[in-house]
């Protein structure tokens, strides 16, 4: 299932900064486009039957069913891809 890089985890927690002590809940999604393409999306959320939970570091990844098999093997990371620009970065496990 996918995972985080304590990166990423720390920039949900920003974002998502909700009661103290309480986790926030991120919901990641993945589908194939028309060419096959793995398109990824997230959002906060509440935890819905069926979904699968990933539990980190303040964060507890929430995956609807239909997604689950994309997101095998993939990492959710937070990075500087220019000077000055950060973005969350999905990548397979096995891509550098």
């Amino acid at each position: 299932m996918i995972t985080l890089t304590p990166a990423a985890e720390e920039r949900i927690r920003e974002q998502g900064a909700g009661e103290a002590g309480e986790p926030v809940h991120l919901r990641v999604a993945a589908r194939l486009d028309e060419h096959g393409s793995i398109e990824y999306g997230l959002g906060f959320d509440e935890p819905r039957a069926g979904d699968a939970q990933v539990p980190g570091a303040g964060v507890v990844v929430l995956v609807a069913a239909a997604s689950q098999e994309l997101l095998q093997d993939v990492i959710l990371d937070y990075l500087e891809v220019e000077p000055g620009q950060f973005r969350f970065v999905f990548a397979r496990g096995s891509e550098p």
